[in-house]
């Protein structure tokens, strides 16, 4: 007796390796970016937004300006360099799973969902979060 193709997304069996069901390889370029990586290049990303917001900026609320200028440097960077700084400092791009050019739309809905920060606790068996998945891209190591 065979067994029965999968009916939808939810049946199917979690990936091997993060990125399996993607095309993606198991490691080194072009393979799915890591947590310690994500959280690393986040983290860069963050103060280099905090910077100005704190220092430049101030006011009554920094953390809203924070947020502002952390998405405004996520919608340029990814679409131009293929990431953020922290992302290209550790060696990782935002590419669309379809493949060819990130696009404009892409970044703007990653970034609102990773304002949102849930998205980003949510993730797949290919380590996606939920940002990336709606966005239609994957982090992958350049």
């Amino acid at each position: 007796m065979a067994t029965q193709a999968p009916k939808n997304f939810g049946e199917l069996a979690p990936s091997k390796w993060p990125g399996e069901r993607l095309g993606l390889p198991e490691e080194g370029p072009g393979s799915v970016a890591r947590i310690g990586r994500r959280f690393a290049a986040i983290f860069i990303d963050w103060w280099l937004a905090a910077l100005p917001a704190y220092f430049l900026i101030g006011g009554p609320h920094p953390e809203l300006w924070n947020i502002a200028i952390f998405a405004i440097l996520q919608i340029i960077f990814i679409p131009t360099i293929g990431g953020s700084i922290g992302h290209r400092i550790l060696g990782l791009r935002v590419v669309p799973i379809a493949g060819g050019w990130v696009g404009m739309w892409r970044p703007v809905v990653r970034t609102l969902l990773l304002c949102l920060v849930i998205p980003v606790l949510v993730w797949d068996s290919d380590q996606r979060g939920f940002h990336d998945k709606i966005a239609g891209t994957v982090l992958i190591r350049a």
